[in-house]
């Protein structure tokens, strides 16, 4: 048995009849280089049952401890049924885009079986082009981005060839064959409860100071002040671990309000050479030129919907804590750091650079910032309190007498930039599909893949109804970048810009 984190028991406790704690991804296939020249259900079952031994979370079952006592374990399924997990439909002629996406939206607005490993696969038929998709569901209490890619890696190959088959390690077989009972999962947590203070003590020295900089807590009324206080102490005692505060305060949109339980889902691709062209000629990064573009497709929405504020919007941008000696050990290991999205300045060039400029401070934020923060703060909250102050801190978020914590999430994951195949398919996109809360009703993450962008942007049905204006203005603020032909630098606002310092 292994115990969840405080973070991965986050995950679980933000789930309500409107939240979803699971994040995928849509893959498009041509199967044209596979055996047959298709790719079918019992192949695809066929792989992930082969592979199951090198994916041990693809048989993790949750076992929550009675009354909440403590956090809850994942146990081996001795049910595991794999043709309950991977399954398979198809799209009505003509098969578009938007059909695909509303299919995806309904799928991913169904909540996981937490009676079962919380995971499942969508083998969908009728694309055009004879090609396939797959749709996958997977619980963010699994996994992180870090993670979901060393899953990539188990079940993609580089060839369509596949891989020798591997045998299973000794220690990855189950050796529990019945369920875990109510009263010995209650006799865990009863022991696990002199654990909880002792958790609190240990966290409280990195955690208390920086409060206020985890901004889900930080919009509960006196939590920041209380983090600021006790980050003063602790300057005033000369600790160079308390960072100053960020002074960050989003404005609210529509899509920061209290969400449906339905979704719409839009996805689409850029050319990764297009971003490093401006990257190389504006001398900064593929992430500033991401969240600039980001924030070009967001702005043109505002101000379509006569909404543009007169300050940044803040973004949620997780970041990766895992150190290489936690590869392989899945759940959570992930900073929510804060970063502005400057929709507030017109000119593309001056955003860009603005951008640069903010992500290098959010960087340094990043390596000043104890990297269990996140989980140290949620130490501070009993388990059995864990979905009250989860529900607590998104609904004053949603709520108008309020700010939100976040406007919206950008996360920019890097892939590999050769093909991948699955039973011998050969990959054509990836497409992520991840969260949205009240408060926080969209969420645009993008995935490099040979030579491209992936772009997944998830929103709330009510508030963005056209959410797929956002990857058409994507497109068009990729186009007011890119550098014009015969010159080293583009001219804005009367004058030729500042040659920006790439940082990493």
């Amino acid at each position: 048995m292994r115990q969840l984190t405080a973070l991965d028991q986050q995950f679980l406790a933000l789930e309500d009849s409107r939240h979803y704690g699971h994040v995928g991804a849509l893959s498009i296939y041509d199967p044209s280089t596979a055996p047959g020249q298709e790719l079918t259900l019992p192949r695809l079952q066929s792989l992930i049952a082969e592979r199951l031994p090198l994916v041990p979370p693809f048989r993790w079952r949750l076992a929550e401890v009675p009354l909440n006592l403590d956090y809850g374990y994942w146990v081996d399924d001795p049910d595991f049924d794999l043709e309950f997990h991977v399954r398979e439909i198809a799209l009505a002629p003509p098969g578009t885009d938007a059909q695909l996406a509303e299919q995806v939206a309904r799928i991913y607005a169904r909540p996981l079986d937490r009676s079962r490993p919380l995971w499942e696969l969508y083998l969908i038929h009728g694309l055009p082009r004879n090609r396939v998709a797959v749709m996958s569901k997977i619980h963010h209490a699994v996994i992180d981005g870090m993670s979901g890619a060393e899953i990539m890696g188990a079940l993609f190959d580089p060839t369509p060839e596949g891989r020798d088959e591997e045998a299973p390690p000794p220690t990855t077989k189950a050796k529990a064959d019945t369920k875990p009972s109510d009263l010995g999962m209650l006799a865990r947590g009863l022991l696990g409860l002199p654990r909880y203070p002792l958790r609190v003590l240990k966290s409280a020295p990195r955690a208390l100071p920086n409060l206020a900089e985890v901004q889900s807590f930080a919009a509960i009324p006196g939590v920041s002040t209380a983090g600021r206080l006790i980050g003063d102490l602790q300057r005033a005692l000369g600790r160079e671990t308390v960072v100053g505060r960020l002074d960050l305060t989003p404005p609210r949109t529509s899509f920061n309000g209290r969400v449906s339980a339905h979704r719409r889902f839009a996805f689409g691709r850029l050319s990764l050479e297009d971003v490093k062209a401006i990257k190389n000629h504006y001398g900064c990064t593929v992430n500033d030129v991401v969240v600039a573009i980001c924030a070009g497709a967001v702005r043109r929405w505002l101000t379509e919907h006569d909404e543009l504020p007169d300050e940044p919007l803040v973004a949620q941008v997780p970041v990766s804590v895992r150190r290489e000696h936690e590869q392989g050990t899945y759940g959570n290991r992930i900073l929510l750091m804060t970063a502005p999205v400057h929709t507030e300045i017109e000119d593309p060039v001056t955003r860009l650079q603005t951008t640069h400029e903010s992500l290098v401070e959010m960087k340094e934020r990043h390596r000043a910032l104890p990297a269990e923060l996140l989980v140290d703060a949620n130490q501070f909250i009993p388990p059995a309190l864990f979905s009250r102050a989860a529900r607590l801190t998104f609904s004053l978020g949603a709520s108008r007498a309020s700010r939100p914590a976040w406007n919206l999430v950008i996360s920019n994951v890097p892939g590999p930039q050769f093909p991948l195949y699955m039973a011998g398919a050969r990959l054509e996109a990836h497409y992520p599909i991840s969260v949205i809360t009240d408060g926080m009703g969209l969420n645009i993450t993008v995935m490099s893949y040979c030579g491209h962008l992936d772009f997944g942007i998830v929103a709330d049905r009510e508030q963005m109804p056209d959410v797929w204006s956002l990857m058409h203005w994507l497109g068009e603020a990729l186009e007011e970048l890119r550098p014009p032909a015969h010159s080293t630098r583009r001219p804005h606002a009367g004058q030729k810009p500042a040659k920006m310092k790439a940082d990493g």
